[in-house]
Formats: C-alpha cells, structure tokens, sequence
C-alpha cells in the first residue's frame, strides 16, 4: 500500500452555533468514501442518522459544491455523489488541514465543521481519538434551542440526558444495520 493511496486521516468535527464546543476527532482511511465518513460523523456524535444530510465545500465563503446522497435538492454547484468519492479524492494532494462543512437534519440545521488535520500511518475502520461534550438529543430543535435549554430557558425534553457527558469507549462505528438489537 503505498502512501499516496492508503494511510488514514484525523478528522476533527464540531457543531457551529454551540458554546462550550460539542466535538469529536477521530481517524479514518483515506480510501473511505464520503458515505463512510457521514456514517463515522453519525457514530461519533452520536446522532442516529434519521435526517438528509451532505457535505458542502468551495472557494472562500461561497460552499455551493455538495457531496452528498443521489437525489439531494437545491445544489447549485457542482455535485458528486457520496458513495463515489473517497476522503483520498477530495484530499488529494493538497495540503492540510482541509475544512468543509457537513450539514445534517435540514429542518433543525445541525451544521458541522469538518476539519482534515493530518495524514497518518494505519488501516482498519474508524478509530475514535478523543471528543469533548454529548451531542445534542436527535430531533432537539438546532442548536438555538439546544442553547436555550443549555441555559434554562426552555426544559430539556429527553430524561437524562447530560450535556456535558462524552463518553469516547462507547462509540460504536459498527454499521447500525449490522448492529446487534438490544
């Protein structure tokens, strides 16, 4: 396996709009596709992965080009098709780190930053590094009512949930079809 082709990535993902920052870094082959990757960002926030989503990247401020699932609306840049085009194709030979943006849930507008840090030596799966803060409860609201029920403003609506919990030993990048029900 030579450099150019294999090897991993570190990926680091945090939610806009939050404060204390809720992240997650991780690492990933370069030969995943960005399907495998929305999968990782899924595992790693913890998200369940009920919502549209897609990864919107460009030059400067104007993110118009979408990597994403076939059929996905209101592209007005270029599109390329998720399972098509792996983190090595998108890297390239440029240099990192490398951001782009990962929208999730676009009625609740979960908008994440994705930041390619550093190539690395390695193979296998998605491997969790470390991450900061539990994700947000699926269906919440986005983050302005994330924030508000952050400060008091409005009651958390899942029983037990604890935003300042992240827990990285219980991320599970086991696909959730090949998953075992509990």
């Amino acid at each position: 396996m030579s450099k150019e082709n294999g090897g991993r990535v570190v990926v680091k993902v945090f939610l806009y709009g939050i404060k204390p920052e809720i992240w997650r870094r991780f690492s990933i082959s370069t030969q995943a596709t960005f399907l495998d990757l929305h999968n990782a960002i899924q595992a790693s926030m913890g998200w369940e992965n009920k919502s549209p989503h897609e990864f919107r990247h460009g030059k400067g401020k104007r993110l118009v080009d979408v990597i994403g699932p076939v059929g996905i609306q209101g592209v007005i840049g270029e599109f390329q098709d998720e399972t098509q085009v792996t983190v090595a194709d998108y890297i390239g030979k440029k240099k990192l780190p490398m951001r782009l943006l990962y929208r999730y849930d676009f009625a609740d507008e979960w908008i994440h930053e994705v930041v390619f840090e550093k190539k690395e030596e390695g193979e296998g799966g998605p491997k969790i590094i470390d991450g900061g803060r539990a994700c947000p409860p699926e269906d919440f609201g986005g983050h302005f009512q994330y924030m508000q029920a952050l400060h008091g403003e409005i009651g958390w609506m899942n029983p037990g949930y604890e935003p300042e919990k992240f827990e990285p030993e219980k991320v599970d990048f086991t696909p959730r079809k090949e998953r075992k029900r509990r």
